[in-house]
């Protein structure tokens, strides 16, 4: 299997070349596990972190980024949940369609989250950005909860959100044809 080899903030790793498509691969970036890589990326983030009140991530990559985000900062932390669970009340929900899920997934966030962000600043924070699609979900479920998103925040750009101005992150990271090789 090809790898690509990127340097995140002065730390290398190597992700594995990953088909989407007969003409589409990614390089798959998991922290799961990877506990020198999650501090790593935690701490360079908050350098460029904006001032906020709450930090916000979708379920589930980027968990431990944002806790140890939070952890070093104090700056408490909220997470969009994939289904609603039991004890939710008053759910929001909105449905997204991403680079590296099949089919359609679904962010939620609750009354009581919801109130926690009304009238806050909020910063968007996962693991990677590419499409912008769980990025647009997560700004509608900090909008529709009353919360002002302060900034957007990822470790990797991939593709064309590299070239986004809104977002602050780490490292581009390129999308690659079925060979390995960049696009």
């Amino acid at each position: 299997m090809p790898s690509y080899p990127i340097d995140i903030a002065g730390l290398k790793r190597e992700l594995p070349i990953c088909p989407v498509s007969d003409t589409l691969s990614f390089g798959a970036f998991v922290i799961f596990g990877d506990v020198e890589l999650t501090k790593h990326c935690a701490k360079e983030l908050l350098k460029l972190l904006p001032p906020c009140d709450y930090l916000i991530a979708p379920e589930a990559k980027a968990i431990p980024l944002i806790y140890e985000m939070s952890r070093e900062s104090g700056i408490p932390y909220l997470l969009a949940r994939k289904k609603a669970k039991a004890y939710m009340s008053g759910v929001f929900r909105v449905d997204v369609q991403s680079i590296t899920t099949a089919g359609t997934q679904t962010l939620v966030i609750d009354q009581a989250d919801a109130e926690r962000m009304k009238g806050k600043n909020i910063v968007i924070i996962d693991d990677v950005i590419s499409t912008g699609e769980s990025l647009r979900a997560m700004e509608t479920l900090v909008s529709e909860a009353g919360g002002n998103i302060a900034g957007r925040m990822a470790v990797l750009a991939e593709g064309d959100a590299a070239d986004r101005k809104d977002i602050r992150f780490l490292a581009p990271l390129p999308l690659f044809k079925p060979d390995g090789t960049v696009l």
